[in-house]
């Protein structure tokens, strides 16, 4: 057989085993040495095994993930997700569904700490949704908010999404981060237009809170938060000015949040256990899965497919931007199905290499496919958020899957806002340091 054709059967296996359950890392991992093997032979397969394994656990760069991850953990364990959510709370309940669009306030402020969608959905679903039924907002906005909400986690730096991305692409981590700041923001910004159409359309959806805020009161909100803000500053000014690279600013990051809680006293050893094991269970995870990724991906340039791929589609006479268009619903067609990083990974060997040969930008793109994958954490049938706020809420999938369906509109015009003025995700990574 000739090495396509390889590939092609590869690509199917991949998926039958996916299907069947097996771990995406095992998966890319078994069908990459194997067709490494049948195409060249297995003293070749083995040690590219070896090397991607060794080289993913090893390298220093790749220490940035578990920091990102830590930095949440320390964040719940300290309280800053509950003065989160009180400071926006405080500062957003007048609003129509000022409820709802405080949680996407607090998600935003929880995501500028945390990397994980999954994490700020699950941290801030148990402190928003509690306050939104106790003043009987529907469930629907209630759980949607919160799903749409945590997807921040993704895009919002320190984002572990963009980490992954750089890694794949060997694009700069500092300038993805930076550049998902505006990206991430008008994404909130838009969350809450989609909130107050909601509720503005169904008044009976967010009943109306009368109880009023003095303004000394809102102002002494912030104190219970400034930690946030500084770390916040801390690591994306710090790599933004040039001063630290991403690592060295996750470190700091991680370090300063330690002394928080330790300050706080809020640390006790139960509490330090439960952060360290969850971040390395994550860590561990993401790091197998991008082991196995370097296996498939070494397979898939032997089969020359990404290659012939981006060959092909650079000649057809079809416009650049008709193709990325068909590239954004795969996206969000794997959305269905796989989670984001698993997305990420089975996509990107393929799929960047004819982004680059049409002369998008690859920092761009990076932006572009993150929102993409946020779009799949909240799309049935495998949107991960869902099934965390289904959990947390106590209330049936489906309820939650159509609270985030008019959210899943503000991600679309925030792609196509993106696509059509590239400068919104590439200004500022563009004059960073």
């Amino acid at each position: 057989m000739d090495p396509q054709t390889v590939g092609l059967i590869g690509i199917v296996v991949l998926f039958c085993l996916l299907l069947l359950g097996m771990p995406i890392g095992f998966s890319l991992a078994f069908v990459g040495f194997w067709g490494i093997s049948f195409l060249t032979d297995i003293s070749v397969a083995l040690p590219a095994m070896v090397r991607s394994f060794f080289g993913t656990f090893t390298t220093y760069s790749f220490t940035v993930i578990p920091l990102f991850v830590i930095m949440g953990e320390l964040a719940t364990v300290s309280g800053l997700s509950r003065g989160i959510y009180d400071v926006a709370d405080k500062w957003l309940r007048r609003l129509p569904g000022g409820l709802a669009i405080a949680t996407i306030g607090a998600c935003s402020g929880f995501a500028a700490i945390c990397g994980s969608s999954v994490a700020t959905a699950a941290t801030l679903g148990r402190v928003a949704l509690p306050e939104m039924k106790k003043y009987n907002y529907d469930i629907h906005l209630a759980t949607g908010s919160v799903a749409a909400g945590g997807t921040l986690g993704f895009l919002i730096p320190p984002s572990i999404g963009f980490v992954v991305y750089g890694i794949l692409t060997e694009q700069s981590i500092g300038k993805l981060l930076i550049s998902g700041v505006v990206p991430g923001f008008l994404l909130a910004l838009t969350y809450v237009a989609i909130i107050v159409v909601w509720v503005g359309v169904s008044p009976a959806a967010a009943p109306k809170n009368s109880q009023g805020v003095l303004f000394r009161d809102k102002m002494a909100s912030l104190l219970k938060v400034w930690e946030l803000i500084v770390v916040f500053f801390l690591v994306m000014g710090g790599i933004y000015l040039g001063m630290f690279t991403p690592t060295e600013a996750g470190a700091l990051g991680a370090f300063f949040l330690f002394v928080v809680t330790l300050l706080r006293r809020k640390l006790t050893w139960k509490s330090l256990v439960t952060a360290m094991t969850t971040t390395t269970k994550v860590s561990v995870m993401i790091f197998m899965i991008l082991a196995g990724a370097y296996v498939f991906t070494y397979f898939m340039a032997l089969t020359m497919i990404p290659m012939d791929l981006s060959v092909w589609l650079s000649n057809i006479s079809l416009s650049r931007y008709l193709i990325l268009t068909i590239i954004l619903l795969i996206y969000l067609l794997l959305g269905c199905f796989l989670d984001a990083t698993a997305m990420m990974v089975l996509t990107l060997p393929v799929i960047f290499p004819t982004i680059v040969a049409l002369g998008f930008n690859p920092i761009w793109f990076g932006v572009i496919s993150v929102l993409m994958m946020e779009a799949g954490l909240i799309t049935p049938p495998l949107g991960l958020n869902i099934f965390v706020i289904a959990g947390v809420a106590d209330v049936p999938m489906e309820v939650v899957f159509k609270g985030t369906v008019p959210f899943l509109l503000a991600i679309a015009v925030v792609v196509t806002l993106v696509t059509v003025f590239p400068p919104i995700a590439l200004f500022l990574s563009g004059i960073m340091g």
